[in-house]
């Protein structure tokens, strides 16, 4: 067997991605469409996925280490089954051929990939007491090599020094003091399942105080830049809502009329021009 999918596998699973690849064969995003993703909101990138048929990408009820910080990055999926003696061994022969010689710590195999910019993704079935993917030293590694974090459906351990690492925010399924026992790592960067959403390695992960959303590599530029617009569209119906100019059913509805939609043209101007915005709320600052 295969624990560590071939970047021939990875082509494979992301025929849609025609940009730069990870020495591993994900698709891997510019950091500028990263950082610009930051700014989408969860509701903002699901609205935008869901317009292209991607309409499961979507994992909330999380606990977080950092709550309110939000994280995004490329996944690095890992799935684990729960132990069984056969596969554990077929394991162990696997992962000693690629260097992995602990055959006790498979949750660190994962770890030692992990690069500037990745977020750990990972199933474990949502196992909490005995899945406790990282603790503290861990999560220190976690946090040194990606500088974002993780995504764990199962559990982890050492909450209070995880805590520490205000730099990243790790999403898990609960809390318990139990090391990770009776597993078996038996994929890493396959597809896997996260709550209600199928992820592939190389998706970006957007995590937010809603949840967590996986938006595949190819479509991320077009939810940065249509994120952007939401905003900006945004920012306009709620200047006008607070004015009374118009009414929430006039606002709140998919398409805006067209006196609206020119209205909001001529204040995109104003705003784009820098010059004098329309008379309002937003124009008085």
């Amino acid at each position: 067997m295969r624990v560590f999918a071939s970047p021939e596998e990875l082509f494979e699973l992301s025929p849609h991605w025609h940009g730069e690849r990870s020495p591993d064969g994900r698709p891997r995003l510019g950091d500028d469409v990263l950082a610009a993703l930051l700014e989408a909101t969860t509701e903002q990138a699901w609205s935008v996925l869901r317009s292209h048929g991607y309409e499961r990408q979507f994992a909330g009820g999380w606990v977080q280490t950092n709550p309110g910080k939000v994280i995004v990055g490329r996944a690095v999926t890992a799935q684990f089954l729960p132990h069984r003696p056969d596969l554990d061994q077929a394991v162990v022969r696997a992962g000693t051929l690629q260097g992995h010689l602990e055959a006790d710590r498979q949750n660190s195999w994962v770890i030692e990939r992990l690069a500037r910019g990745d977020v750990l993704v990972v199933d474990i079935f949502g196992k909490v007491a005995e899945g406790t993917v990282v603790g503290d030293n861990l999560g220190t590694a976690v946090a040194a090599r990606t500088g974002v974090g993780a995504v764990i459906d199962g559990g982890v351990r050492d909450l209070q020094g995880l805590m520490q690492l205000r730099d990243i925010n790790i999403f898990m399924r609960g809390v318990d003091p139990t090391p990770i026992r009776h597993v078996c790592l038996v994929g890493v960067n396959v597809p896997v399942r996260i709550g209600p959403a199928s992820v592939l390695p190389g998706d970006v992960v957007l995590g937010t105080p809603s949840g967590v959303i996986f938006v595949p590599a190819h479509l991320a530029e077009a939810v940065a830049e249509e994120a952007k617009e939401i905003r900006t569209r945004d920012r306009f119906g709620k200047l006008r809502l607070s004015e009374g100019t118009y009414t929430s059913a006039q606002i709140d509805v998919p398409k805006w009329a067209e006196e609206i939609e020119a209205d909001f043209a001529n204040w995109r101007r104003a705003v784009d021009g820098g010059a004098a915005q329309p008379a309002g709320r937003e124009g008085a600052q």
